[in-house]
């Protein structure tokens, strides 16, 4: 007989207490997930006076250098700032713990003595776990009492391909591919409520699983995170660089006004 040929009836009560059980238990965990993490989420502290100015330094030269070719600042002001600027960031004098000394090897920030850093790595370990432990559970929960069971028909045609994917725990070749068993309504409603979670709790929720499913515990320990230390001496001097080089490009953008005005309006000087 061929396989089209065969039909399954499905027990009603396989859809009141198997199926929809299911699905009720993902959203719920779901949106519980997503209230966890904002509760394990600890406010950002407050940076000091130093580490604000060394930020702000860097941001300060990036917008000259950024404007240097239709620059509203004349040229005279325009030297001397950007002169005294590619000064003090060769000499260190914006950096938070102070110029470096003589003969001095500054060394890397290291991310596990900062504790801003530590916190940022705990964090994204904690967001980890509460990710995945609820999923264990589930899937657990799932084998243990619905493992084998048949639960819906897809209303679509699908090759064989999907047949791996949509029966798993079932080993019964002559099925139609277009059944589910309950193992694959599991991944189906992982990767599947994502919309449903943007359209209940927003778009930057902690329960999407796309935002989740190419990370690991250590990946999100060792991302940048907004704490994570950097080496402003190195971006000291690599901005001292192009600020020096920025100079060859600055044009004043009230270069020739007047004649520029004149002409627009169609009057000769």
């Amino acid at each position: 007989m061929s396989s089209s040929a065969v039909s399954l009836y499905l027990d009603p009560q396989i859809r009141d207490w198997v199926l929809f059980p299911i699905t009720l238990v993902m959203i719920l965990v779901g949106i519980l997930r997503h209230y966890v993490v904002l509760l394990l989420q600890s406010a950002p502290k407050k940076q000091s006076k130093e580490a604000i100015r060394e930020q702000r330094a860097l941001v300060r030269s990036q917008v000259l250098r950024a404007t240097a070719a239709s620059s509203p600042i004349p040229p005279t002001y325009y030297k001397s700032i950007s002169q005294e600027l590619s000064q003090a960031l060769g000499d260190g004098t914006y950096l938070k713990d102070g110029p470096a000394k003589k003969d001095e090897k500054v060394a890397p920030p290291n991310p596990l003595t900062d504790p801003n850093a530590m916190d940022g790595m705990m964090a994204g370990m904690k967001t980890q776990m509460v990710m995945m432990v609820p999923q264990m559970i589930i899937m657990g929960w799932i084998n243990f009492f619905f493992q084998g069971f048949v639960l819906i028909k897809l209303p679509f045609p699908l090759t064989l391909g999907f047949k791996s994917m949509l029966q798993r725990g079932i080993e019964t070749p002559d099925m139609d591919v277009r059944w589910v068993s309950s193992l694959s309504w599991y991944f189906l409603n992982f990767f599947g409520l994502n919309g449903l979670y943007r359209i209940i709790l927003g778009n930057d929720n902690a329960a999407d699983s796309s935002q989740t499913q190419m990370t690991t515990p250590f990946a999100a320990a060792g991302a940048m995170q907004p704490g994570q230390p950097q080496d402003f001496n190195k971006l000291f001097k690599a901005e001292q660089d192009n600020l020096q080089f920025s100079e060859g490009l600055y044009t004043w953008v009230a270069n020739d006004v007047e004649t520029r005005i004149l002409k627009k309006y169609g009057r000769q000087v």
